[in-house]
């Protein structure tokens, strides 16, 4: 027998195996499909109320972080995305409560903002990047821990941090981790070339936006492994970053003798012959506080003296990836997500307060 009529062989065998047969019992391991249900939920059972005994629910371990989620309101709206409108988010964020047991879905303080709870960033930036390539168009605030009250005590979740790192670099990170109210619960080393397990006990404030800092500290030889604890006493106030942002100014297209100067004051996230609007966040200060600049200025053709003036050496801009950028941004701050761009600006609603 030839290898393509083989081939065509499995294949029908397969396509028998696949095809839907309608029956009326099915047995334990057969897979079937029960259609006339709407509203059934997965764990949830099937069976007649005469005779019939629920099994247990499958118990999900509760969200410990959330994040707002929100229509895209920048300047930019509307040039990359085919889903733009609040109905359109709110459709495909219950949508995704059918096949994920571990998110809740709660409306927010407006019509077009939804809060997201999920297990962790990484739970939340998943659905972010899926919801980006199917062609949604929105804005998403900073993480925010879930905390408790029981018996008028408030609590806040805590994770079990594991860090290798290098002996060479182990100062720095202890440092890190201490400033973030981590407490030390085991330290070994590994036997490789004198690199060090570090095992801590963390609140969940702490974790977020630290993967960039501990990589920052150790000159990227860390590794970082987080994982659920517990819920525990609220530890107090963790300041997670130091510096402040760098916002555009105005509206337009930036310009090399522009971000030569800008430079000076910070790292930059943008390139000449970029388009920025009036609140994006195009860099970071080297400083506290955010600071506005002009990068989209033009240098006078009056000006020019000689050839050497006009040229410029400019940095290599920072590239954020998606978590990156989630990890960065504060309480005033939006990560504006399309389906070809990632984003960061300042939210103007907090900022028409001040």
């Amino acid at each position: 027998m030839m290898v393509g009529e083989m081939r065509a062989m499995i294949i029908k065998r397969m396509e028998r195996m696949i095809n839907r047969v309608s029956t009326e019992n099915v047995e334990a391991g057969d897979i079937c499909a029960v259609c006339g249900i709407s509203d059934i939920k997965i764990g949830e059972t099937i069976a007649d109320k005469s005779i019939g005994k629920a099994l247990p629910i499958i118990k999900v371990e509760e969200p410990t972080v959330k994040m707002s989620f929100s229509i895209n309101t920048s300047p930019f709206v509307g040039r990359e995305g085919k889903y733009v409108t609040s109905r359109n988010l709110r459709d495909r964020l219950y949508r995704e409560l059918e096949r994920n047991l571990a998110m809740r879905i709660e409306d927010g303080e407006t019509a077009d903002t939804f809060v997201v709870n999920g297990r962790g960033t990484l739970h939340i930036t998943i659905l972010i990047e899926s919801m980006r390539r199917e062609g949604y168009e929105f804005m998403v605030g900073p993480p925010k821990v879930i905390s408790k009250r029981v018996d008028d005590k408030l609590l806040e979740p805590f994770e079990i941090a594991t860090v290798e790192v290098p002996e060479d670099h182990m100062g720095p990170v202890v440092e890190l981790l201490g400033k973030r109210r981590g407490q030390m619960l085991d330290m070994q080393g590994l036997g490789l070339e004198g690199t060090v397990l570090l095992k801590y006990i963390i609140p969940t404030r702490g974790v977020l936006g630290l993967r960039n800092a501990i990589l920052t500290a150790s000159r990227g030889t860390a590794i970082l492994n987080t994982v659920f604890d517990s819920y525990g006493p609220w530890s107090g106030n963790i300041n997670t970053r130091d510096q402040g942002s760098l916002v555009a100014f105005d509206d337009g297209m930036t310009t090399s003798y522009a971000l030569h100067s800008a430079q000076e004051r910070g790292q930059m996230f943008v390139s000449p012959g970029m388009e920025v609007y009036k609140g994006q966040i195009v860099g970071i200060h080297q400083r506290p506080g955010d600071l506005s600049l002009n990068v989209c200025k033009k240098k006078a053709a009056t000006n020019v003296r000689s050839n050497k003036e006009q040229t410029v050496v400019l940095d290599a801009p920072l590239s954020y990836s998606l978590d990156d950028c989630i990890e960065y941004i504060q309480e005033d701050e939006l990560v504006e997500v399309t389906p070809l761009s990632i984003r960061m600006c300042k939210n103007p609603k907090l900022v028409k307060r001040r």
